[in-house]
């Protein structure tokens, strides 16, 4: 695998956000790797915080499921929900950097701007879609972007993805 010929920059998504009439807001922060790290800023940020897991099949299907900061995913039971083909494992920092251009401590729903060949199957948690705005990294861990539910499922399906929105937490 190797690294997309060009990933997309934060200058580069916000301006494709911007042509597609979406207005977000995006506060830059020290790096944040996890979970825990983001959660120092909370009351700062309103919305759903999310938390990315890119994950393969045996068959090396990909898939990004997007879910609120604090769900708990069951690894070894989500390949029934998700369409896998097997279980899955998460997928390589190659194919992260490979198919949505970033690397790990930065994965994010934005990511699929990179992702032109729609490799990856996006699903998006149904609890994380009851907020109205949700919160994820704009391709860089060093900043959290807020955009309205509405226009991040405007924003998947422009990148050429079909967003399935399962109950995938616990």
């Amino acid at each position: 695998m190797t690294a997309p010929a060009n990933p997309k920059t934060q200058a580069e998504l916000m301006a494709f956000l911007d042509g597609l009439g979406i207005a977000v807001r995006t506060r830059t922060h020290p790096p944040l790797f996890t979970v825990a790290d983001s959660q120092a800023l909370r009351g700062e940020i309103a919305g759903g915080h999310t938390k990315n897991l890119f994950l393969k099949d045996k068959k090396d299907n990909f898939f990004l499921v997007t879910v609120d900061e604090e769900a708990e995913v069951d690894l070894k039971q989500i390949h029934h929900l998700i369409g896998a083909s097997s279980r899955v494992s998460f997928g390589k920092p190659e194919a992260l950097m490979e198919l949505l251009g970033v690397i790990p401590g930065a994965v994010t729903v934005f990511g699929l701007i990179n992702d032109t060949a729609a490799r990856v199957k996006v699903v998006l948690d149904s609890a994380l879609m009851e907020n109205e705005v949700v919160n994820a990294h704009p391709l860089t861990n060093e900043a959290t972007t807020s955009i309205c539910r509405d226009d991040l499922l405007l924003f998947v399906r422009a990148t050429g993805h079909d967003p399935v929105i399962l109950k995938v937490s616990g």
